[in-house]
């Protein structure tokens, strides 16, 4: 398989970052393995913390920051947190007792959200940080797989001095492939949406926190809502397999640390903006994709009460 890098999201050609940037994409860079890249040398980033009563403001967002980096052509990455929250993916609808294990988590002192794509549960807190990557790209240009490459490749430069890998982590809560693990014991987990003309890879890593206190009330949302039942769609978490960044470097930090270091390997490869993406989103066009995906998400979430 060909082996994507990080590094090659980024061209010589660069932006000022000022307005909805249409450009042609005449400035290749070549990665070693011969494969070109066509985008921008200037990484916009946003950075968001979400209140109770914003929640469905953080995918409302990712839709339209996804139109936006395509009109831009250029990568965008985008930190944003929630307090306290249970993120459901849309299986988590099929569970058998869905309404009792939503009152088991309300109990606990969780909001609930269900995400505008598959999966399942995850937890979402202040010692969480979501980090979402868009790209102006293609399937063909990203395969799926390669896309995933590229959030383990920064992950990795991030905490270069932890063994990172990747791998489904079969009884974390929402295990997938690209789960990201420390000697077996995961600490982030990855997934992807498309348009036409751009890709956003997602991803949540527990920094700190108490991460038992995180698998178990997972742990104990499935098995409420599925009442006994066994469902090989639903894990069977075990809060033993999880962990926290703090915990593997056995030195505290935080998810504004984590943060610094991933917009620092950013400024690595190429020129960060941090002041135009705040302006920009506050123009009526991208108002406008914002307020359609919002609407789409509270629509979304009546099938909750159901």
């Amino acid at each position: 398989m060909q082996r994507y890098h990080f590094s090659s999201i980024i061209s010589d050609d660069t932006d000022n970052g000022g307005g909805f940037i249409m450009r042609h994409p005449s400035c290749p860079i070549i990665a070693d393995n011969g494969v070109a890249f066509l985008t921008e040398s200037t990484i916009a980033t946003l950075s968001q913390k979400y209140e109770p009563a914003a929640m469905l403001d953080s995918f409302a967002y990712t839709n339209a920051l996804l139109w936006l980096t395509a009109a831009r052509q250029q990568p965008i990455v985008h930190f944003w947190q929630l307090q306290p929250t249970v993120i459901l993916g849309l299986l988590d609808q099929r569970l058998p007792r869905l309404t009792a294990g939503l009152a088991d988590l309300h109990a606990a002192g969780y909001q609930i959200m269900l995400r505008n794509s598959g999966g399942l549960a995850v937890v979402a807190d202040p010692g969480v940080l979501n980090v979402s990557l868009f790209l102006p790209a293609t399937r063909e240009r990203y395969p799926i797989t390669a896309a995933y490459q590229l959030m383990v490749d920064y992950v990795q430069a991030v905490w270069p001095q932890l063994n990172i890998t990747t791998g489904e982590i079969t009884r974390s809560y929402c295990p997938g492939d690209y789960d990201l693990s420390i000697a077996g014991r995961k600490i982030a987990g990855m997934s992807q949406r498309r348009t036409a003309e751009a890709l956003v890879i997602m991803l949540y890593v527990s920094v700190d926190g108490d991460q038992m206190a995180r698998s178990q009330l997972i742990q104990r949302f499935y098995q409420v809502s599925l009442a006994g039942h066994h469902d090989a769609r639903f894990p069977d978490v075990d809060p033993q397999v999880m962990t926290t960044v703090a915990d593997a470097l056995a030195a505290p930090t935080d998810t504004t640390a984590t943060q610094a270091r991933f917009i620092a390997i950013l400024a690595q490869h190429g020129t960060v903006d941090t002041t135009s993406l705040p302006l920009v989103t506050e123009e009526p066009e991208f108002q406008a994709h914002l307020n359609q995906a919002y609407q789409q998400m509270q629509r979304r979430q009546q099938r909750l009460h159901h």
